[in-house]
């Protein structure tokens, strides 16, 4: 693993301590400058820290630039949570590589090499099968897209040990709760330290005055959250629905320009769909979560793998039998990778432990997640996944939800709609704002009803 942060002009702790003095000296703005010579800086940094006023740390940003991190960390850490921004490469649209994976510390490396290896030619051997179907099915002007639409799908065979390479930007103390939050992190544990060891080298790098802080950060208390999903399943009787709204408030709000503009100006110029809201049960898999954490104004809890484990996976319609193929050899392939990969983590979860043995564990597998919306975060949210470009996964859990809400009969669960849909209905042009990569489909002149994705 490797994190190195990109260099900036002024220290945190400068801006920190000079934007505390700011509020109280009323001549003139304390600038870093001015803070960094003061000879009682660290005095006043140490004293508004460990008082709990931290939003003077949040004025500025770290900019990591991260490689060789697994799916796995960034998955429970890096996106866990609202506060970052975050820009890795895709499993969707690029080629992923057998060299690019984590091994657990105390593993058996030659075993776990000739599992991903195996992994992986299960992976290759998914997208040479599935691209002259997908080339098929696809219109004949999105017929060059054919192997990465099967790269896309034959991602859900990849482990949760791929590794990635990211920017990843997040404040002062965003990072120091990293710090924190790792001694109690339930997967990738080892890795986890890794991670933490070099972000406090790259920190203190920066800013020798961050030691007190992230010595602070080191010894504070933190827990793990208990989260009983079964409990929540059993209040609001969830059986075998994979998604499953309740808790909602209706509150009427008016669709407009802020909405449908690419600059979303209705995160600027709030209204009352703030008040409207729903919780979610969801069921889905560790991919499709990865990128439903993108939404990160749509914030789940995630319990323990461990906690919520069973043989339990993500089968894409296309692999399903939703379009015809020869003698289902296709639905073979992908169900003997599964079960080989299975076979393969129960074995080593019972040598390494269930953290470890975790980075095992396919992009395929399920899990179950808790979500709240607010109907402004959920009508952004419905214009990217009910988007035919998006992952087909996301979208018809998206779709689901808006569902739901119209059978309940939801006041606004009407101006839950794709982009196109909202810019027509609004007058804007161009219509589809995705230019080069619109889907092929005018989707503004359908009911939703009549939603139908082809892949």
């Amino acid at each position: 693993m490797k994190v190195e942060i990109l260099k900036t002009n002024y220290k945190p702790t400068d801006i920190a301590v000079g934007s505390a003095r700011s509020c109280y000296f009323g001549k003139h703005i304390i600038t870093p400058e001015d803070a960094s010579k003061w000879d009682k800086k660290n005095e006043l940094l140490n004293s508004i820290f460990k008082a709990g006023h931290h939003t003077t740390l949040m004025h500025y940003h770290f900019t990591f630039l991260i490689e060789g991190i697994s799916r796995l960390l960034i998955w429970r850490l890096l996106h866990s949570h609202p506060f970052y921004n975050s820009e890795q490469v895709s499993q969707r649209y690029a080629k992923m590589k057998i060299d690019n994976f984590t091994y657990p510390k105390e593993a058996d490396k030659k075993k776990w090499q000739k599992y991903y290896e195996k992994m992986f030619e299960f992976y290759e051997d998914l997208i040479e099968k599935l691209t002259p179907i997908t080339q098929e099915i696809l219109p004949k002007f999105k017929k060059k897209e054919a192997k990465k639409r099967a790269q896309e799908f034959a991602r859900y065979l990849l482990p949760m040990g791929m590794n990635a390479h990211l920017y990843h930007t997040i404040n002062v103390i965003t990072a120091l709760r990293y710090i924190n939050a790792v001694k109690v992190i339930p997967e990738a544990k080892y890795e986890a330290s890794e991670f933490v060891t070099q972000l406090k080298r790259e920190m203190l790098k920066i800013d020798k005055d961050l030691a007190p802080l992230i010595e602070f950060a080191e010894n504070e208390d933190v827990v793990f959250p208990n989260i009983d999903i079964e409990k929540i399943k059993q209040k609001h009787n969830v059986t075998n629905e994979k998604v499953k709204v309740f808790d909602i408030v209706d509150y009427g709000f008016e669709m407009s320009e802020n909405y449908a503009g690419v600059l979303r100006a209705s995160n600027i110029y709030l209204d009352t769909s703030i008040l409207g809201s729903f919780n979610s049960y969801i069921k889905l898999s560790l991919s499709a979560d990865a990128q439903n954490q993108r939404h990160r104004r749509s914030p789940a809890i995630r319990a323990r793998l461990e906690d919520i484990y069973k043989r339990d996976y993500y089968i894409p319609p296309v692999i399903n039998g939703k379009w015809k193929m020869e003698n289902g050899k296709l639905l073979s392939l992908y169900k003997e990778a599964v079960e080989y990969s299975y076979d393969f983590f129960e074995k080593e979860k019972e040598i390494l432990g269930f953290s470890e043995a975790a980075y095992a564990l396919l992009n395929a597998h399920n899990i179950e997640i808790i979500e709240h919306n607010d109907f402004q975060e959920f009508a952004h949210k419905a214009q990217m996944r009910l988007c035919f470009n998006a992952q087909e996964e996301i979208f018809d859990i998206v779709y689901e939800q808006v569902k739901q809400l119209k059978e309940a009969k939801v006041s606004v669960a009407d101006k839950f709609l794709p982009p196109c849909t909202i810019r027509y209905e609004e007058g804007i042009r161009p219509i589809c704002p995705e230019g080069e990569r619109f889907c092929g489909i005018k989707v503004w002149k359908l009911d939703f009803s009549e939603y139908e994705r082809v892949i």
